[in-house]
């Protein structure tokens, strides 16, 4: 006779998730409460992309803006090098995924869809939103770039910081943008004992169209 645990009520509940919601307005409900409840930077998300011959690739970013207006169709924004690794797939293949886990909430969000570039109006005021020292980073940085030595990037921080300290602000380079990613796809998933979470699967293959619901086994 098994002497595993019987499966309680919050195990076998049904979905959390609501069907017929607004999948941008389930986001920001969530992404209030991960700003709560997480440790550091509750808007770091995971960014996928692939080059040409699908080989894909990972790395964490930062979401610097979202919702169903964002850029004007809606969508999630970050910003990069765009002569860097994600920024050279990117240009070659205008799709990617997103992931975002908050461990404190047994939580996590996917989205996919294709990107779009940010004006340039977006970027610079982006870029000279932040720090001044992160705009230095930014501008002498050839981000994935092979570098012989660290001093090399190191003389030229302090070469920039030394021209434009008196400005107080880096002219923004012209290849250091955003993209906006506008979701054909989100899914929202729940942390529950014994795998049996729960997920919903939020679809829109059309902009500007309904969104579509579907439950998923876990």
């Amino acid at each position: 006779m098994s002497d595993a645990p019987k499966l309680n009520e919050a195990q076998l509940a049904d979905s959390v998730i609501p069907s017929g919601a607004d999948p941008y307005a389930l986001f920001n409900a969530w992404f209030a409460e991960a700003k709560e409840s997480e440790p550091n930077d509750p808007n770091a998300m995971a960014l996928a992309t692939a080059n040409t011959d699908g080989m894909p690739s990972v790395r964490m970013v930062l979401l610097k803006g979202h919702g169903a207006t964002e850029s004007g169709e809606g969508g999630f924004t970050f910003f990069t090098n765009a002569h860097s690794r994600k920024g050279g797939e990117i240009r070659l293949n205008m799709q990617a995924s997103l992931l975002f886990h908050w461990k404190s909430l047994r939580r996590q969000i996917r989205i996919e869809g294709p990107l779009e570039e940010v004006t340039p109006e977006r970027a610079d005021e982006y870029f000279h939103s932040r720090p001044f020292k992160s705009q230095v980073g930014s501008a002498a940085s050839e981000q994935s770039r092979p570098m012989e030595q660290r001093q090399d990037y190191l003389d030229l921080v302090e070469a920039l910081w030394a021209e434009y300290e008196a400005a107080g602000k880096v002219p923004r380079p012209k290849h250091w943008t955003g993209f906006t990613l506008r979701p054909q796809r989100i899914e929202f998933w729940i942390d529950r004992d014994n795998r049996l979470h729960d997920r919903r699967q939020f679809d829109r293959p059309h902009s500007g169209g309904d969104w579509v619901d579907t439950l998923l086994y876990p």
